[in-house]
């Protein structure tokens, strides 16, 4: 299974990713060692995720949000909180 991303820095900002153990990914981001984005913003926290069979779905998901505005996030991660399982 492969996943994309968001997590929420310290600071507030968003960090969008994609991994193939989610679990793992965030620890590392926690641990200091996921990517030089969070590394100075930790501890960071998963505010959202999907689910992709194939890393190449994953990816191109995660340049897709990456693109968006920060409202657009937002919208993204109150949405899936308020309708778990999309």
């Amino acid at each position: 299974m492969n996943y994309t991303y968001i997590v929420e820095c310290h600071d507030g900002s968003f960090y969008t990713g994609w991994t193939n153990n989610l679990d793992k990914r965030i620890k590392a981001h926690n641990d200091g060692k996921g990517a030089k984005y969070t590394k100075t913003r930790r501890p960071v926290i998963l505010r959202y995720y999907e689910t992709f069979e194939t890393k190449e779905e994953a990816m191109c998901r995660e340049s897709k949000i990456k693109k968006m505005t920060r409202k657009q996030k937002e919208e993204l991660i109150e949405k899936a909180e308020k309708e778990p399982g999309i």
